[in-house]
């Protein structure tokens, strides 16, 4: 009787080729590979809530897929994604990442860590970009009101699944969430 053995997944396409993936109200940006513990968030690491503390999460990253996309379901949307897919090991499952308070930006720092783990992760902007201090983007903006209630972590998380299966050549087994603040409703969305 044989054994069974247990493959880690690991990538059946190029990571630069999912930049012609089309995708429905998107377009991939950019499709990179990124080395293990190399990546820099935009801003650098004094950008970074946490400081200099929070440069360690990237550095125990390992490779990556980095696929950066803007959603645009209505003409006043705006909404950015990051999907990061590891290049080995990946346990076949997705991590959503939610915001805090008004949204506005990416949190990299929380999706450093499922990515170490082996997840693939996901985040969106909520389809603004700001401090998430206040809400002066939805001020005469009704649209970008109802991406940041609650359309930007929907069209986030079907892209990031058909992204996924494409890089993969196979769906996640499993969806998850995380987060506080904000991502608690984005949750229950």
């Amino acid at each position: 009787m044989a054994g069974i053995l247990t493959v880690p997944h690991a990538a059946a396409n190029s990571c630069e080729d999912l930049v012609s993936l089309s995708l429905s109200n998107g377009k991939i940006t950019s499709a990179l590979l990124v080395g293990a513990g190399m990546f820099t968030p935009p801003g650098g690491v004094g950008a970074l809530m946490g400081g200099s503390d929070a440069w360690a999460v990237f550095k125990a990253a390992p490779a990556f897929c980095r696929v950066t996309a803007t959603l645009t379901p209505t003409s006043d949307s705006d909404i950015k994604i990051e999907v990061w897919m590891p290049a080995e090991n990946w346990n076949g499952k997705l991590v959503g990442i939610g915001n805090g308070v008004w949204g506005g930006s990416i949190n990299y720092s929380a999706m450093a860590e499922p990515l170490a783990r082996g997840y693939a992760t996901v985040a969106t902007d909520t389809g603004h970009v700001g401090s998430g201090m206040d809400a002066k983007f939805a001020v005469g903006h009704r649209e970008k009101l109802i991406d940041f209630g609650y359309r930007a972590v929907h069209e986030m998380t079907v892209k990031a699944k058909a992204i996924i299966d494409a890089y993969y050549g196979r769906k996640q087994s499993r969806s998850l969430w995380v987060s506080c603040s904000t991502g608690g409703r984005q949750g229950l969305m």
